[in-house]
């Protein structure tokens, strides 16, 4: 065996071990106690998988002039990448999470239709029905690839703000969806007949135009659906470029990311009370909010001394947060009255709504970061049955979760969601700088209710508020 098949075979073991330590990752972040060591399996499965690539373009380049320019690029590229994921990474913020991860999706999108794209320019000179194959995985690696990349450009944007959450409705929108796929499907056994660089071309564009459209016509109430629905297409993308690389490892942590992610998604979407396959073939089925001219009333206000009051005089206390409390930051003032109130004898727990927030997981990440202990934050399905006979609920920073419309008025847009079951407590009081509606572009009754108070303002503000006038 010369040193090249050693230094391959040595890679080989390396993309195993690596692709074990994926595996024990994805079990380690199934759980609060065992994230942490979760993260670190899959900062080593990476490390493993880079430095046995490295070694191996290191055998195949030595003494060949060619090949070291490959070695160079490779060399610069992971360079240029870890100076930008370690800046990114310690910037930040939690609230610029969810965008952040949407972003990276277009990263692995745009990787694949690149890797197609080479497949193509550099045929490896099969024949037979070799040949065959590969040009279905350039073709089909090139169609994920673009969908992916659009789909998560316009994901970034809704977002971050830089573009409305309202889905975009274009006459007959299933049909070109349904038409896009069909299409793709016909170029995808013309160009395996009949390989053509027009083809690849044309299908790039439909990529591009679908994932585009795709995700554009998903409102702002299904974005953490969103979110892990283009991680499951980043991972099928990444399949689709290790087929075409020869790479075990890519298919490998491809499909482990494709699967937990359209697995997540499905979750996800019965916790809405969506159809899976509605959200990833865009959104069928899913109507624009509408204007909300119904006369709810007048709101009640009340300010952080009654709180306090309130509060003081419970004995049993939720607390269900939502994307709100991420952007005031006020998950470590929060954590305090809870230790506070804790302390007191009152019983305090958290309800978190599966998407809470705007991405899954956001608020216990969030709540993790501020030491709130791990088994007083409970699922909506834990606490929902309590919530009845609980003295006083918080909601922070949540609006479309806790909306009794998805649960009361059948032509709410949100009607037959899931949500958190808030009115039913003695006494709500609702955390909000303003009147305005949620996300989704939904009004909330509750804010209506007789037994639900606003306190308006700077979640972080008023809490600390609360604290000093306990």
């Amino acid at each position: 065996m010369n040193a090249i098949e050693l230094s391959a075979s040595v890679a080989g073991a390396a993309y195993i071990v690596a692709a074990l330590l994926f595996i024990m990752s994805l079990a380690g972040l199934s759980k609060h106690t065992s994230a942490r060591a979760g993260v670190g399996y899959g900062i080593a499965g990476m490390a493993i998988a880079l430095v046995a690539t490295v070694w191996v373009t290191i055998q195949g380049a030595w003494g060949q002039p060619q090949a070291t320019l490959g070695l160079v690029l490779l060399l610069a590229a992971m360079l240029v990448g870890a100076v930008i994921g370690l800046w990114r990474a310690r910037v930040v913020e939690m609230t610029g999470m969810p965008e952040l991860i949407a972003l990276l999706h277009s990263f692995v999108g745009a990787a694949a239709v690149l890797v197609g794209w080479n497949g193509h320019l550099h045929s490896p000179g099969l024949t037979g029905a070799l040949a065959d194959i590969h040009h279905a995985e350039v073709f089909i690696g090139i169609f994920i690839g673009g969908v992916t990349f659009t789909g998560s450009i316009v994901a970034f944007l809704k977002l971050s703000g830089r573009m409305s959450s309202t889905p975009l409705m274009l006459p007959g929108k299933n049909i070109l969806n349904l038409g896009a796929i069909v299409v793709f499907i016909g170029l995808t056994v013309w160009y395996v007949i009949t390989p053509s660089l027009v083809l690849l071309i044309v299908v790039t564009l439909l990529a591009l135009a679908l994932g585009w459209h795709l995700v554009a016509s998903i409102g702002g109430g299904d974005m953490p659906v969103v979110v892990s629905m283009l991680n499951s297409y980043s991972g099928w993308a990444a399949a689709a470029a290790g087929f075409l690389l020869n790479n075990d490892l890519l298919i490998v942590t491809g499909a482990l990311v494709g699967s937990s992610g359209a697995y997540l998604s499905y979750i996800m979407c019965k916790a809405m009370n969506r159809s899976f396959l509605s959200v990833i073939a865009g959104g069928f089925g899913i109507a624009a909010p509408k204007s909300d001219d119904v006369d709810h009333g007048e709101h009640r206000e009340i300010d952080a001394e009654g709180a306090a009051e309130m509060l003081a005089g419970a004995s049993t206390v939720v607390i269900t947060p939502g994307y709100g409390m991420a952007v005031a930051q006020a998950q470590y003032p929060v954590a305090e009255l809870t230790e506070k109130l804790r302390a007191k004898g009152v019983d305090v727990r958290f309800g978190i709504h599966p998407v809470a927030g705007r991405l899954p997981g956001h608020m216990n990440v969030l709540l993790a970061e501020a030491k709130v202990p791990y088994d007083i934050v409970l699922e909506m399905d834990e606490v929902n049955d309590d919530l009845a006979e609980t003295d006083v609920v918080l909601v922070i920073g949540a609006n479309d979760t806790v909306n009794p419309a998805a649960a009361e008025d059948p032509g709410s847009p949100i009607a037959g969601m899931p949500v958190m079951r808030v009115w039913e407590a003695k006494n709500v009081i609702v955390f909000k700088r303003s009147m305005a509606s949620g996300y989704a572009g939904v009004q909330n009754p509750l804010f209506f209710r007789e037994n639900a108070q606003m306190l308006f303002g700077d979640a972080k503000e008023r809490v600390d508020d609360i604290l000093r006038a306990l």
